[in-house]
C-alpha cells in the first residue's frame, strides 16, 4: 500500500506529519514538552485513537537518539521512584482508552495539563529549588514522585503526552538541564518501549501506522540533531520558561474542539 495514501494522507498532510516528527526529535534532546504540539498535529491529520499508535514509533526513535546523548547525566534514584507509579498509570489509562472516547481523552489531557502547570509555577513561587534533585528521598518527595508517576503513565498511555507532566514533576524537584534532559531521556524510552504491547493489544499500532512509521521516522532524527545543538545555546532560565510554555500551549490546544 502506497504510504501517502494510507489514512488518504495528501501531501500536505503528510508535510504537517513531517514537521511534526521533526518537532519530536527536537523535543527529545532540547525542550522536553514540546511534543505535545506533534501530538495535536498527529491528531489533526489523523484519526485521533490511531495518531497515538503512529507516533509512538517516532517516540521511541527520539528517545534513543536523546538517551545516546545524554545518558551520562540520569538521575537514577529518581528514575527508580517513579517507574512503578507510572505502571499504575499505564495501567489504569489503557483501562480509561477502553471506554474513553477521543473527546473526553483530549478534554482530559489538557485540563490535567493546565493543571500540573499551575500547581507547578505556584511550587516554584513558594519555596527556593535545590541545586541538587535529592528531594526524592524525602516523605513528601516520594508522595509527589508518586502523584506525578501515576499521572505521568496515565496520561502518556492515553495521549503519548506525559512528557508535559514529567517536565513539571523534574522542574519541580530542581533538576538543571543536563540533569533533566538525561532523567526524562531514559524515563520516556523505557515506558514508551513498554507501551508498545498494550497499544498493539488495543489495535492503535498495525502495518498500516508502522508503514507510515517508516516514511516518518527519518525526519526525527535531523529535528534530534537540531535539539542537541540548540541546548547548548539556552541558558538555565529561558530552557525552563521554554518547557513550561510549551506545556501550556499543549494543555490549550488539547482543549480546543
Amino acid at each position: 500500500m502506497n504510504t501517502m495514501t494510507l489514512w488518504h494522507i495528501s501531501p500536505g498532510e503528510f508535510a504537517a506529519l513531517a514537521a511534526a516528527a521533526l518537532l519530536v526529535g527536537f523535543s527529545k534532546t532540547a525542550v522536553s514538552g514540546a511534543n505535545t504540539v506533534s501530538l495535536a498535529v498527529f491528531a489533526a491529520v489523523l484519526p485521533a485513537r490511531a495518531s497515538t499508535g503512529v507516533l509512538l514509533p517516532l517516540l521511541i526513535v527520539g528517545d534513543v537518539l536523546a538517551v545516546a546523548t545524554y545518558r551520562r547525566h540520569a538521575h537514577w534514584p529518581t528514575l527508580w521512584r517513579l517507574f512503578p507509579a507510572v505502571a499504575a498509570g499505564v495501567v489504569l489509562g489503557t483501562l480509561f482508552l477502553v471506554w474513553a472516547d477521543d473527546g473526553v481523552v483530549r478534554a482530559s489531557i489538557g485540563a490535567t495539563l493546565l493543571l500540573m502547570t499551575g500547581i507547578t509555577l505556584w511550587r516554584r513561587r513558594a519555596a527556593a529549588q535545590d541545586e541538587e534533585p535529592d528531594a526524592v528521598v524525602t516523605r513528601a518527595g516520594r508522595a509527589k514522585a508518586r502523584s506525578y508517576g501515576v499521572l505521568g503513565g496515565f496520561t502518556t498511555m492515553v495521549a503519548n503526552a506525559g512528557g508535559p507532566v514529567m517536565s513539571m514533576y523534574l522542574l519541580s524537584a530542581g533538576f538543571r538541564k543536563l540533569g533533566f534532559l538525561g532523567t526524562s531521556a531514559f524515563f520516556f524510552l523505557i515506558v514508551n518501549v513498554s507501551k508498545l504491547p498494550f497499544s498493539a493489544g488495543l489495535g492503535l499500532i498495525d502495518g498500516r501506522s508502522l508503514l507510515l512509521d517508516a516514511a516518518l521516522a527519518v525526519f526525527v532524527v535531523p529535528g534530534a540533531f537540531l535539539g542537541k545543538w540548540a541546548v547548548k545555546r539556552i541558558n538555565q532560565l529561558l530552557f525552563e520558561r521554554l518547557v513550561i510554555v510549551a506545556t501550556v500551549v499543549g494543555g490549550v490546544q488539547l482543549l480546543l474542539p
